[in-house]
């Protein structure tokens, strides 16, 4: 790239350049954020995203079943929406973004990025940094995030990712065996893996174990005369105890008398035979016991330790009942299953009844481990805003099918080429109602698009414009869709136990009518307001209202806008 001529600029555009060059980071990932600033973000400076319900697409097969959402639309966007309806909600972030390969695979500003563009890593970056920043806000504090990539932008994401959730809260990365017959490239290695890299929201995150079955599992556990579940392990391990040697490094005193028969090593109190077993090995190497003195007698006093004799000494064991509630994963997942190119695409095209309705969908198992991992909650909401094919729909549903759990899914795509009506959509449509010869997997589905509201410059008209078309939002962040009533200025929402009015009319002129629809119902009851006061509903105004909890439109969802979309 040549360089940029200052040589005509005037002495204050000079001391602009400078603040600006002083300013940037000193360490770290450096783009060129200003070249080309992204249009989906820089749309929003004069039109607001909203949801709209698509008719005719809504599944529901029983009402105390999850409902599921799918949005279709630009993913920053309806990220932009969820921010208000889900911020600090979401336990798990799964994302499987454009690569960057150079193949023309993703497009910025409307036009496909392909190698020849020389900011192909800023624009990239910049796209990315866009959505995590959204994505942070929405986990909850103890969420993580799992994005996958391979070889072409695999370093710049991982420091990307260290900037937007924090060095200390990079939980691991793996690699995943997603093509065993391997990929040809020109003078490289021929690839057979993808990563995926895990970030938590903050120090409460962390990786969980994947559930274990001893009986199912090899391991090296075995059955006591109780038909207990232990691991023999050795009572002393490496490290050094402080407190086992005085100041000139002498050892002390410190041993553990063990009495046992030395034909079977079963500890016994009544032998005579006493072991002196030092916090030391054979080798004289200084060890320290793996656990405390008090464990150790409890221990011993249940018949929990043993001695094996050996021809260096004598070697102390005790019963590890721990560890059978399952194991953490690791770094490398070389299970068939995991293979998007031998299971994705195979699963894809049965489910759809069609043949490479999309390149290179993921294997659900893959996923469905990636959600265990991060997760043990089975009433996890799980956000997928680079959908694809819908691979994590399934997963989510196929893990509630195993496990009975209620998770919920978010899921976002766009419509290029149709994708999110005849793949995305088609896919967990028939997983919910059955396909071939699978049965369905009972649940609800809610179908929304991307929308948008002028941002008038008129603050009470834009308030006005906001609330008639923010219902569908609201239901989401309640979790409350199933229209009960309608009126001209007022809708009921009802589900299971669970009731939700929104009131649009400025004047409150039917505001007693809805009071009294209100007042008959008995459940849990909210009740979202319009009102031009930015300090929110007065409560002495609605002292006849029963049980009800209230929330002021559209004041919150604009200041959640005005963060997101101040000019940068």
């Amino acid at each position: 790239m040549a360089k940029k001529d200052y040589s005509n600029h005037t002495k204050d555009q000079l001391l602009e350049v400078i603040e600006k060059l002083e300013g940037k980071k000193k360490y770290g990932l450096v783009w060129d954020e200003e070249r080309v600033p992204e249009k989906v973000v820089t749309d929003c400076q004069d039109k607001l995203p909203v949801l709209t319900e698509v008719k005719g697409k809504e599944i529901i097969t029983d009402e105390i079943e999850p409902t599921h959402i799918l949005i279709e639309g630009d993913n920053y966007h309806a990220l932009s929406v969820l921010n208000y309806t889900h911020k600090g909600k979401v336990d798990f972030v799964y994302i499987d973004p454009p690569y960057n390969t150079g193949a023309r695979d993703w497009r910025y500003n409307n036009d496909y990025v392909d190698d020849t563009d020389t900011f192909r890593h800023s624009k990239w970056l910049q796209f990315m940094k866009n959505r995590l920043e959204l994505a942070k806000n929405i986990l909850a504090d103890d969420g993580v995030i799992c994005v996958t990539i391979d070889d072409y932008e695999m370093p710049r994401l991982w420091l990307l990712m260290e900037e937007v959730f924090g060095y200390d809260n990079h939980l691991g990365s793996v690699a995943i065996r997603n093509n065993p017959k391997g990929r040809m490239t020109k003078r490289k290695f021929s690839l057979v893996h993808e990563y995926g890299i895990f970030f938590g929201k903050t120090s409460s995150s962390y990786i969980k174990k994947l559930p274990e079955a001893p009986e199912d599992k090899t391991h090296n556990y075995k059955k006591d005369e109780n038909g207990d579940w232990y691991l023999p392990v050795n009572l002393r391990k490496q490290g050094v105890d402080s407190n086992a040697v005085n100041k000139n490094g002498k050892l002390l005193d410190r041993y553990y008398p063990i009495y046992f028969d030395p034909k079977t090593g079963k500890v016994s109190a009544v032998e005579k035979l006493e072991v002196e077993i030092l916090p030391i090995d054979s080798k004289k190497i200084q060890r320290i016991w793996r656990r405390s003195k008090d464990v150790i007698d409890e221990m011993y006093s249940k018949g929990g330790i043993w001695v094996n004799k050996t021809k260096d000494g004598h070697q102390v064991y005790f019963k590890f009942t721990g560890g059978l509630d399952g194991k953490l994963a690791q770094s490398m997942w070389v299970d068939p299953q995991c293979s998007a190119s031998d299971y994705g695409t195979k699963i894809l095209d049965t489910i759809l009844g069609e043949r490479e309705k999309f390149q290179y969908p993921k294997a659900p198992f893959a996923v469905k481990h990636s959600i265990l991992c991060a997760t043990d909650k089975k009433n996890a909401i799980i956000v997928d805003f680079f959908a694809g094919s819908g691979t994590t729909g399934q997963a989510v549903l196929e893990l509630n099918k195993e496990d009975n759990g209620t998770r919920k899914f978010i899921i976002c795509t766009n419509n290029e080429n149709n994708i999110a009506e005849e793949v995305t959509y088609k896919r967990v449509k028939n997983v919910i109602t059955g396909y071939s010869d699978e049965v369905g997997i009972p649940a609800n589905l809610k179908y929304y698009k991307t929308t948008f509201v002028t941002n008038n410059r008129n603050k009470d008209q834009l308030r006005i414009d906001i609330t008639k078309r923010c219902t569908e939002m609201i239901c989401l962040k309640e979790g409350i869709y199933n229209l009960l009533k309608e009126e001209t200025d007022y809708k009921i929402f009802k589900q299971g136990d669970k009731y939700l009015a929104v009131y649009y009319d400025f004047a409150n002129i039917s505001l007693d009518k809805l009071k009294e629809e209100m007042n008959k119902l008995s459940g849990q009851k909210v009740l979202y307001c319009f009102t031009v006061d930015t300090n929110g509903l007065k409560k002495e105004n609605f002292r006849d209202w029963k049980d009800i909890r209230l929330e002021p439109i559209p004041h919150k969802i604009l200041d959640v806008y005005k963060r997101i979309f101040k000019k940068k």
